[in-house]
């Protein structure tokens, strides 16, 4: 991975671009691989969101991933917001070994990358972004049924199609961090390509983005009102779902299961991608907000609040994040339900068996894992959890995939014991889970990265939407309450889409 200078004025022109790339593609032989040039400067603020907006097309790949520090709604100090735009190169995987193909596909991209410019920057430099679905193989297919005017009618079933693995290197990364901003450019040189248009397309979409203005995406937006709401597994489904699933932990099957919930929501017109965005990122600040796509016009978004995994300078922080309870309308109701969560025998079991399979995978990959004997309170604005940050120092011998591979999926989002609560879901749920509770995230070249887990999320497809939400099956659980709380989080989508 050569870092070589960059023309201090290489963007001042479109000329010097030009022949700086021409001259570059002159070093190239026959027998010379494809070069990816990684091209890094540093430009004015300006919100990676609006330029998602500004210069993105349906029919590309995207990622977006902001998690701001605090409760305060616009960017700030220690907050950070990424948009990938566009492929300079992806891989996708279909069979097993996902996690171990996508590694070797970043090591070899890798391995033929020039870095260029302003390489000291955080955030500079390529970074892959990547998505995979809860299961390594899934594929359900559901036709869905409506009734209008007393007739019963279908709709094409809503079809999540995502690979089972997926990273691409963005031609386009824009990242906000401590309100610094950071360019990259990401371009394959080949002996073929044709330099003067990849020179012309390359200028105008970064005149477009110095241009762009933030004003569009500074209030929240409208949602819609007159949406046509239908239960994929419906009520009485999930409650005897979770009346079987208390049997078999009755019967010592398994300890805990996790079962989702799907609702699909059908709108007049297309949903607006960015809009409801911008309207998880002013309402769940302290969440995770993220989207990707599929390039088949399918936008997986959400505003989750739980860290599968960081990792900066040799430092892992994963989240052990299971048990909740809402929130109250007054603060003395508030501070009543937090205090009976805290208490909760219930909850803090469903929690601990989250604690001791994180610790377990990390003892397994021979790290020494540290956290609190007592768990936090994560307070959102409309649930509160049962908290416990890990943390563990790793060497530079352990990939970043590796660890996701032990810890992906947690009880929090399955059960206990895995394997056996995975097949159970899979009995269980009618519909794909697709990205619903997996891993969603970015790695850079130097092997730090950090993923989400892709929960109180929705699968945006024109003017249809698939809302998920799961709750955690346990002894003590009851089917009212566990539907309870999964409509609880499928409000959070409802609140923010436009």
């Amino acid at each position: 991975m050569p870092v070589i200078p960059t023309p201090v004025n290489l963007f001042q022109s479109y000329q010097e671009l030009h022949q700086f790339l021409l001259s570059f593609q002159q070093t190239l032989t026959d027998q010379v691989q494809p070069k990816i040039i990684s091209i890094s400067l540093e430009i004015l603020p300006v919100d990676p969101l609006a330029v998602l907006q500004e210069i993105w097309e349906p029919h590309q790949l995207h990622f977006y991933f902001e998690k701001q520090a605090t409760g305060k709604t616009k960017i700030h100090k220690n907050s950070l917001a990424i948009a990938a735009i566009d492929v300079a190169t992806q891989f996708t995987a279909t069979g097993g070994n996902r996690f171990l193909q996508a590694q070797y596909f970043m090591q070899s991209c890798l391995k033929n990358t020039i870095f260029l410019g302003a390489t000291h920057l955080p955030f500079s430099g390529p970074h892959f972004f990547c998505s995979f679905t809860f299961f390594e193989q899934d594929s359900k297919t559901h036709p869905l049924n409506f009734h209008q005017n007393g007739k019963s009618q279908e709709k094409p079933s809503i079809n999540p199609h995502f690979p089972p693995a997926t990273i691409f290197l963005p031609r386009w990364q824009i990242t906000q961090k401590n309100n610094h901003n950071v360019l990259v450019i990401n371009t394959v040189i080949t002996n073929s390509i044709n330099i003067k248009n990849l020179s012309q397309k390359v200028w105008h979409e970064f005149q477009q983005i110095s241009q762009i203005n933030n004003s569009s995406l500074s209030s929240l937006s409208k949602t819609h009102k007159n949406l046509r709401k239908i239960n994929v597994n419906h009520l009485k489904e999930f409650k005897n779902s979770v009346a079987s699933a208390l049997d078999l932990i009755n019967s010592n099957y398994f300890r805990k299961i996790v079962l989702a919930h799907a609702i699909d929501m059908y709108s007049q017109t297309p949903f607006n991608l960015i809009k409801s965005l911008n309207n998880l990122r002013f309402i769940y600040p302290d969440c995770y907000v993220f989207s990707t796509s599929n390039g088949n016009c399918q936008n997986f978004i959400g505003a989750s609040p739980e860290r599968l995994i960081s990792i900066n300078n040799h430092q892992l922080v994963t989240d052990a994040l299971a048990g909740s309870a809402p929130r109250g309308k007054t603060p003395t109701q508030d501070a009543k339900l937090a205090n009976s969560l805290l208490c909760s025998e219930k909850d803090l079991r469903e929690h601990q068996f989250v604690i001791d399979f994180i610790i377990k995978r990390l003892h397994d990959l021979r790290l020494k894992p540290h956290y609190s004997s007592q768990p936090h309170l994560l307070q959102l604005s409309n649930i509160q959890h049962l908290w416990t940050p890990i943390t563990a120092e790793i060497s530079q011998s352990i990939h970043l995939l590796e660890i996701l591979e032990e810890l992906h999926p947690t009880p929090a989002v399955a059960g206990v014991p895995r394997d056996i609560a995975q097949k159970q879901i899979q009995n269980f749920e009618t519909f794909d889970r697709s990205l619903y509770a997996a891993p969603i995230g970015w790695i850079d070249h130097q092997g730090n990265g950090e993923f989400a887990v892709g929960i109180r999320s929705a699968l945006i497809d024109g003017d249809r939407a698939r809302l998920y939400a799961g709750a955690g099956i346990v002894t003590g659980s009851k089917p009212n309450k566990e539907l309870a709380e999964v409509q609880l989080k499928l409000r959070t989508l409802l609140k923010a889409l436009v």
